[in-house]
């Protein structure tokens, strides 16, 4: 049984599905969530339109990603109290996919939880970049809610 879980959230409804899945699948886990802001594609959770506005790096893109992420583990610990439980939160800056895997690492993590990608073409891949990548390169087990 997995005594700690890390589900990777972006703001997405499928990013919330996977906390909830893993809130219902791992009762006696500690969850942990985690949010990081991809410099260079912004997520579901920020309202920048690019990452150059406004400029990376300047007090008023910190502030931005500041508030989208207070905003984003409001929603979180929403979601966790209608499951009457509390996670913890984190959030980073940089590439997903890498600081995920050293999070799971550094963290010692036993299952990580994440969501797919909504693509609805059938021609495209069945998971996103992210997934496929901490799927791939995960040293634990990984559930990819769809």
């Amino acid at each position: 049984m997995s005594r700690s879980v890390l589900v990777p959230v972006d703001g997405s409804p499928l990013s919330l599905y996977a906390l909830r899945h893993a809130l219902r699948a791992f009762p006696d886990a500690a969850v942990t969530v985690y949010h990081v802001v991809d410099l260079f594609e912004p997520d579901y959770s920020t309202d920048v339109e690019s990452g150059y506005e406004p400029m990376i790096g300047s007090e008023a893109w910190y502030r931005t990603v500041d508030d989208a992420t207070d905003q984003l583990f409001a929603e979180v610990d929403e979601v966790a109290a209608d499951y009457d439980r509390s996670v913890t939160t984190e959030s980073d800056i940089g590439e997903p996919a890498r600081l995920i895997l050293e999070y799971v690492t550094d963290e010692a993590i036993d299952h990580v939880v994440l969501g797919s990608h909504g693509r609805l073409a059938a021609n495209r891949s069945l998971f996103g970049s992210v997934a496929e990548t901490v799927v791939r390169r995960a040293p634990v087990p990984v559930t990819v809610v769809r």
